[in-house]
């Protein structure tokens, strides 16, 4: 009696129990279900390129391109002032006074010639030196009778020694060559005829150079 009185309780008791499992199931199953999809994640991934549907591959972000340093325009050097050739100067006058057409007695030393002189001897010197010396004597012409081609070289004072290069420039008349007209002979040509005829007194112009030598020597004719 008190058995049958009960089940109607407890079967009432297990349907509650039984319909509250059944819907926490399906609040459960809709709060699972039910519940608003989060919000995707932020890619942190650069977008692909255009027209590849946002699938490639993530680029890095560009940086920034690096900058070339300023090129310094070479400084342009100041042109070098032109050189300006010195004119040469000009030969300085000779302080002798010039000396006179003639003379009738010993010349003094106002009255010789600077550029001429009578040739003695001619001594031969180390061939090293490249030059040979002439034994000389300083004078001037003196006055001959009015019919005649002039007078002789007086000469007057010691005798000197004057260097000629070898390669100077040499020219002779009669009696060294044939003919009243200069012609050009060599230094050893003019040493052979004077050692032949030495003290011939034969008069020669002279022109000296930078080292002093005679240069330059030709024989004045004298009839």
């Amino acid at each position: 009696m008190n058995a049958d009185r009960l089940r109607p309780v407890v079967l009432t008791l297990a349907a509650g129990a039984l319909a509250a499992v059944l819907t926490g199931c399906q609040q459960g199953g809709a709060a699972a279900g039910g519940a608003a999809p989060s919000a995707p994640a932020a890619s942190t991934a650069a977008p692909g390129p255009a027209g590849s549907g946002g699938g490639g591959t993530p680029t890095a972000a560009p940086t920034d391109a690096p900058t070339a340093a300023p090129t310094v325009a070479p400084v342009a050097k100041k042109p070098a002032a032109p050189k300006t050739s010195k004119p040469a100067p000009a030969p300085k006058p000779k302080t002798t006074a010039p000396a006179p057409a003639c003379v009738d007695s010993t010349p003094g030393p106002d009255d010789v010639d600077p550029d001429e002189f009578a040739l003695y001897r001619i001594e031969e010197l180390d061939g090293s030196t490249g030059k040979v010396n002439l034994v000389v004597q300083h004078g001037a012409w003196g006055c001959g009778p009015a019919d005649s081609d002039g007078g002789p070289f007086v000469v007057t004072g010691e005798e000197s020694r004057w260097a000629l290069d070898q390669a100077a420039y040499v020219t002779a008349t009669n009696p060294i060559v044939a003919g009243t007209e200069n012609q050009r002979i060599g230094v050893q040509e003019l040493i052979d005829w004077v050692n032949a005829h030495p003290d011939s007194g034969l008069v020669f112009r002279y022109e000296t150079g930078g080292d002093g030598a005679i240069h330059r020597l030709e024989e004045v004719f004298t009839p």
